[in-house]
């Protein structure tokens, strides 16, 4: 104690505790992650794609021919003519031996437009469309030049006269039809052999017909006198009028005709040269024959029956009105 104050003397506290630890060592370890099963090496190789030559086309002046496979990818799976179409415009025709589809459309015609751009004018894709299990479209162009890049509302003539030349002709032939006639001379009563025939190239296959044939004694054809020994779209008339051997020969091929006519001489204005001018037109061979489209010798046939009137919506020339020869 000191003096004068009263202090409590300090404590101390000491603390024991006793601890157990387990006898056994601990067994629980952190799971392991799942060991993905491998797959043994499987032997594949890609196949790259082999290209199918299966569509072409070909532009002409004012029309576009697309020709088309049957076997499009080149699997043996034929397509259908119902399920393939050109802008939506069908086949024109087809071709079941080498199993070919073809389409023909003008070119602002199957949802197409003349597209005008610097030095050139073109068509936008035209589409080639197949449907069914498989869709695919195919995009077709066709492009020209032009020297002012202007928009062609019209077909020059002289790329008319040269397309029908190389399309469209007309020859002399032999007797026995096996060659062409070198000479163009004939005598009274011979008989002229004619083949008119159309070239094939990338075109559908095509049919030709003699709409009409005019004789003048000069090479034109407004000249007179004159004797027009086919007419109403295919009537051959010279045999019912004068009794000769002129006539239309049985066609073998869609792409020729052959016809003969009896040579002769005008009674007025006999220059010693005649000139022929046929009218040739060509037509797509899947297409029916009818009154406009027709080769009549005046048989007893009823697409000809027409022939002693008017075949078709325009009329024909009257057979009274022949006269001069």
């Amino acid at each position: 104690y000191a003096s004068g104050s009263r202090q409590s003397p300090p404590l101390f506290w000491q603390c024991s505790a006793a601890v157990a630890w387990p006898s056994k060592e601990l067994t629980w370890k952190y799971p392991e992650m799942p060991v993905e099963p491998t797959s043994p090496p499987v032997q594949f190789q890609l196949r790259e794609p082999v290209s199918v030559s299966s569509v072409a086309a070909t532009c002409d002046e004012n029309m576009v021919h697309v020709q088309v496979k049957k076997d499009l990818f080149g699997s043996g799976e034929l397509i259908r003519a119902s399920d393939i179409s050109l802008g939506g415009c069908g086949v024109t025709g087809e071709d079941s031996v080498a199993q070919l589809l073809y389409f023909q459309s003008y070119l602002q015609a199957c949802g197409s437009q003349v597209v005008v751009s610097s030095g050139s004018f073109s068509l936008p894709t035209l589409l080639l469309q197949l449907s069914g299990p498989v869709e695919l479209l195919i995009g077709i162009e066709c492009h020209y030049l032009s020297s002012n890049a202007l928009q062609p509302a019209w077909i020059p003539y002289a790329a008319t006269k040269i397309a029908q030349e190389l399309l469209l002709k007309l020859h002399f032939f032999s007797d026995d039809w096996q060659f062409e006639r070198p000479s163009n001379v004939y005598y009274m009563g011979d008989l002229i052999h004619f083949e008119a025939s159309v070239k094939q190239y990338n075109h559908v296959p095509l049919r030709v017909f003699v709409d009409s044939c005019q004789v003048t004694p000069y090479p034109y054809a407004a000249s007179a006198p004159s004797y027009l020994f086919i007419q109403n779209h295919g009537c051959l008339v010279d045999s019912k009028l004068t009794g000769s051997s002129s006539r239309f020969l049985p066609r073998t091929q869609d792409f020729k005709l052959q016809f003969q006519l009896e040579a002769f001489r005008f009674q007025q204005g006999d220059t010693g040269s005649l000139y022929i001018t046929c009218v040739l037109k060509a037509t797509a061979a899947a297409s029916p024959t009818d009154a406009e489209h027709k080769a009549c010798s005046f048989v007893e046939d009823q697409l000809c029956s027409c022939c002693d009137g008017t075949c078709g919506s325009r009329k024909a020339r009257d057979l009274t009105s022949v006269s001069g020869m």
